[in-house]
């Protein structure tokens, strides 16, 4: 039987790790087994650098928050909790930009938050978010009477149950459709 080389493959793989090895120092970049070995290492650094990246650019984002506020005689944490309390949603990236570029528009949030934490400003009422809740039933109940046709015999069951129409359980689908109508 003929001897199989897997020399090919070899070559080729030696070649896709020196080249991942690339401008690495010394022998890092010519000798494959320290290549390999530092081409590991920099894919895990790279894994944990990844995360760390973004606990790095908060940090940043936090400290020129803190001093934009602090020209606004006001701490970074009173702040937050102003804008909490305003329920102002901006993330810190946003604020961060705009602490640096538009210091008015920031004196401006400072200003809200300083009102929230004050009690100046009024907290938006749970019957208004009630209402909205409200308004999506009644639209959605629309809606349902248009597509009866398209909703399954389970939901028709339901429907007819809600809207206590007697004997639903036993009716089948065009008899609930005729019932729902």
């Amino acid at each position: 039987m003929a001897r199989v080389k897997d020399g090919k493959v070899t070559k080729a793989k030696h070649k896709k790790i020196l080249k991942q090895a690339k401008g690495y120092f010394g022998s890092k970049h010519r000798l494959f087994k320290t290549a390999k070995e530092q081409v590991m290492h920099s894919g895990k650094y790279a894994y944990r650098d990844r995360r760390q990246n973004k606990r790095n650019f908060r940090k940043l984002w936090i400290t020129r928050i803190n001093a934009a506020c602090r020209n606004n005689d006001i701490s970074y944490s009173k702040f937050i909790d102003g804008l909490n309390k305003a329920n102002i949603t901006i993330n810190r990236k946003m604020l961060s930009e705009l602490a640096i570029s538009d210091e008015k528009a920031f004196a401006e949030l400072v200003k809200t938050a300083k009102d929230a934490l004050n009690g100046k400003l009024s907290a938006p009422k749970k019957e208004t978010t009630a209402k909205k809740v409200d308004e999506k039933k009644v639209t959605t109940s629309k809606e349902e009477s248009k597509d009866l046709s398209k909703m399954t015999v389970a939901q028709l069951k339901q429907l007819a149950k809600d809207k206590k129409i007697e004997g639903y359980t036993s009716m089948k689908k065009a008899e609930l459709l005729e019932a729902l109508k």
